[in-house]
């Protein structure tokens, strides 16, 4: 019989497998350690890439809040001279406002038969003395300045009989009146946008 001497040929395929094994575990390290440098690249390149944008953004942040500052400047100008403009056109209507309730007091006064003596206006109210020669004249006098669109809340404070002469007697009268708001028209010389 013929004996065949197999150890040799498996101590070489032993050593065979065993080279086989350590080159895969070492190209599986190599494959891991490219694969992990690749990452490592490209998260890199990720990072630079969004830090640059970041400070692109930062950049434009500091622009844009420069802008927003001069806007914020200006809007507070504007707010400024808007209030500046509101008081010339308050002031602009409050020039013509004597002129105004002088001329109406002239259009409101019964003729020949009463007279104002004083005429004193404030903020929101108007006090007015005058001689009248009989309470009708003052009742009719408190109509009109009723009617009319400068006064509401009409009253009448004091009535008393006044001598002129020893022949003539008078009433003397003393009247509030409340101011209304005068509406806002296009008159010659008002500023009005």
């Amino acid at each position: 019989m013929i004996r065949i001497n197999l150890l040799p040929f498996r101590a070489a395929r032993r050593k065979e497998n065993i080279r086989r094994q350590v080159s895969v575990f070492v190209l599986m390290i190599v494959f891991l350690l490219l694969g992990m440098a690749y990452y490592t690249i490209h998260f890199d390149k990720k990072m630079d890439r969004i830090r640059s944008e970041i400070s692109g953004v930062k950049t434009q942040i500091a622009l844009y809040k420069e802008k927003a500052d001069k806007v914020t400047r200006i809007k507070k100008n504007l707010a400024v001279l808007e209030q500046k403009l509101d008081i010339v056109k308050t002031l602009e209507l409050k020039r013509r406002e004597p002129v105004d309730l002088l001329d109406a007091m002239t259009s409101l006064v019964i003729s020949k038969r009463m007279w104002l003596t004083s005429l004193k206006t404030g903020a929101s109210t108007v006090t007015l003395h005058g001689i009248a020669f009989d309470n009708k004249t003052v009742a009719d006098f408190m109509i009109r300045l009723q009617e009319s669109q400068l006064f509401t809340n009409v009253d009448l404070k004091n009535l008393k009989m006044k001598k002129i002469d020893k022949t003539l007697q008078m009433k003397e009268f003393e009247l509030i009146c409340q101011k209304t708001v005068p509406n806002i028209k296009d008159k010659p010389g008002n500023v009005i946008k």
